[in-house]
């Protein structure tokens, strides 16, 4: 069993290659010290100022995307303002056009009435105008014919035109009486 712990038999015995001895031992604290100081005079600084720099580009990077959300918010808020305002502006065109329109349809309406009252009065008095002339032509003709016809019931010529008058006005009565 001392052969598997040889070496530490062989460590009692004599001086030992794993353990250093003192003099080294003091020649490494003092290295170490030194570098130490070197590290901690030299490349700590340049170490503490990387990270501050790394820190504050951090930081004012946080800070301009915080001052740049907060600008896009006041953007989004001001153009769902805007946005609001043109439907708004939109919807007051939409319902003055109605009314406008209902108003132009209501004028032409009017229009158009008083149009075909013109034109039916128009029309009226055209035909009543065309009615006395076809009903004077016609008292002439029935006229001229019941002459016409008496002359030859009677015998006797009636071309003065005060007899012929008075021969139709009093045929006229009596058609007129007959109905």
């Amino acid at each position: 069993m001392f052969s598997k712990f040889g070496f530490l038999a062989s460590a009692e015995a004599g001086a030992s290659p794993v353990i250093p001895k003192p003099a080294e031992i003091a020649v490494g604290f003092i290295a170490f010290g030194i570098l130490f100081l070197l590290i901690r005079a030299r490349a700590v600084p340049r170490f503490e100022k990387a990270y501050k720099d790394r820190t504050e580009a951090i930081e004012g990077g946080l800070e301009r995307a915080e001052v740049a959300q907060r600008e896009a918010a006041e953007a989004l808020q001001m153009y769902k303002a805007q946005l609001a305002d043109a439907r708004g502006e939109a919807a007051k065109l939409r319902e003055e056009a109605r009314a406008e329109g209902s108003v132009i349809l209501e004028q032409m309406r009017t229009t158009a009435q008083e149009e075909a009252t013109r034109i039916t009065a128009s029309a009226r008095t055209s035909i009543e105008a065309e009615r006395q002339v076809a009903f004077n032509s016609l008292l002439n003709e029935v006229g001229a014919l019941a002459t016409e016809l008496a002359s030859r019931i009677v015998g006797e010529s009636l071309d003065d035109v005060a007899r012929q008058s008075r021969v139709v006005e009093r045929f006229l009565e009596e058609v007129e009486k007959s109905k």
